[in-house]
């Protein structure tokens, strides 16, 4: 049966093609929902262009009948409709009824009242929450949702081969293990299967013998393949750990075979480090230089509290959300520790010369849109704080030899309208899911290197 589903305002700022994504049903958009999207069309912001392109949409709508009777939508029977009725629609007296809020919860009462199967689709908790007081129906916008983090991609897997598919394996760089030839535990029905696998997906198999008794391998689509950078320690870091082993492989693949790699997990695990590290090691110790430059980007959302209004050049305006990788440098520049003053004046003027001769830039991630980026070695940090428009916007920016870098925990997110399912580290990690030129991992807070107490800190809070 055909639906009403009335659109909040959020839904469009957030995703202006939610107008299409009700297929037969009929989408609803209250007359102040209008007003609002108009308070926010002359911001220079991603909220600000998507306000714009969805008055442009309903505009278009607009020539081809009555929006207030509403308008074919596409070709399933859906429809497009302009709600200005339903003002006297009673609400809780206490209620405001000058909030936009309570207006959109007036016409998604008139049109229960009169009869109409209606659904309210809002990201606001709050609406809906309220709206169960007025007895409707409400949900959130689900259509660019990811699984929850423990259902999320992790581009590895954990699984059991025999000692001696084991050994072979090992015998020759050149061996390779047939899927058919591992299992996994199914915890549910308590047996052994084969698992599905996905192209690029890293595994540590194990001996059911004997359980140090392994193998690292990574599936090309067709078998379990030899690890090719497992011994290498660019610019002088090693890997400590499986996740960093697996994060290295990523990182050191070409940017021909591995474009686009996605590192998430937990503080303290060296993911901006490592991504620096390799970075590094291809400009500054490898010839010919395989990258011409890199560019470090990350969204602007604060920790805590704005700070106002920052004075100077682009660089300047974002070098406060630089710290954290100055930080980084200084430690990779520093080797095992600075002794005195003046050899940490010397790091510190290291760092410093990296950025002034643009072998390190830093830029707004909000002015990445329209570029071709030839031969960068582009790290996209705490991309948690990103939407899943911005991370497809900076995707597609890459031209030949360039290889981009998404970094991000989930679970420590900044951003006020985002959470752990709607991000776009998360989504572009789920679309990206099976791709021949993308490579995944997910480190586990066990792998966290930075740290005693911040492993602990990143477990338990």
């Amino acid at each position: 049966m055909a639906k009403h589903y009335v659109l909040d305002t959020n839904v469009l700022l957030h995703s202006p093609h939610a107008l299409f994504a009700f297929s037969e049903h009929t989408v609803v958009i209250p007359e102040v929902v209008l007003e609002e999207l108009d308070k926010f069309k002359a911001e220079a912001t991603e909220r600000g262009a998507n306000s714009r392109q969805v008055s442009r949409m309903i505009d278009a709508f607009r020539v081809t009948g009555n929006l207030l009777d509403g308008v074919k939508l596409n070709e399933l029977g859906g429809i497009l409709k302009i709600e200005a009725n339903h003002l006297d629609i009673p609400i809780p007296i206490h209620w405001d009824r000058k909030k936009a809020d309570n207006r959109i919860l007036q016409v998604c009462k008139g049109l229960v009242e009169n009869g109409q199967p209606t659904v309210l689709v809002s990201r606001d908790t709050n609406l809906r929450v309220k709206s169960t007081i007025l007895t409707i129906q409400a949900e959130d916008f689900n259509n660019d949702r990811v699984p929850a983090i423990e259902q999320q991609y992790t581009g590895r897997l954990e699984a059991y081969a025999a000692s001696d598919v084991i050994n072979e394996f090992h015998r020759d760089d050149q061996n390779s293990i047939s899927p058919e030839c591992i299992k996994i535990y199914d915890t549910a029905s308590h047996t052994m299967s084969n698992p599905v696998l996905v192209p690029n997906q890293f595994l540590l198999l194990r001996s059911p013998d004997n359980s140090r008794h392994t193998a690292l391998g990574r599936f090309d689509g067709k078998h379990i393949v030899h690890l090719k950078y497992r011994s290498r320690n660019p610019f002088g870091v090693n890997p400590r750990n499986v996740g960093q082993i697996f994060m290295q492989e990523c990182l050191m693949t070409s940017p021909e075979e591995a474009p686009l790699v996605i590192i998430k997990g937990p503080a303290g695990t060296a993911k901006t480090f490592y991504s620096l590290a390799v970075g590094l090691y291809h400009n500054l110790d490898c010839r010919p230089r395989q990258y011409h430059h890199i560019l470090i980007c990350r969204p602007n959302i604060p920790m805590d509290e704005e700070i106002g209004f920052l004075p100077g050049s682009e660089s300047e305006k974002i070098s406060p959300y630089m710290r954290g990788i100055r930080d980084n440098l200084f430690t990779l520049m520093s080797g095992p520790a600075a002794a005195d003053s003046k050899e940490v004046a010397q790091i510190e003027d290291t760092v410093q010369m990296l950025f002034d001769k643009r072998i390190i830039q830093a830029e707004a991630l909000a002015y990445q849109r329209g570029r071709s980026l030839q031969k960068y070695w582009m790290i996209l940090d705490e991309m948690q704080n990103s939407t899943p428009k911005q991370a497809k916007g900076v995707i597609t920016r890459p031209g030949l030899g360039t290889k981009i870098i998404l970094l991000g925990d989930p679970a420590q997110i900044d951003h006020p309208y985002l959470d752990s399912q709607t991000n776009g580290l998360v989504y572009a990690s789920e679309k990206m899911l099976g791709s021949s030129l993308c490579y995944q991992v997910t480190l586990t807070h066990d792998e966290c290197e930075r740290s005693p107490l911040a492993a602990e800190a990143a477990l338990r809070m």
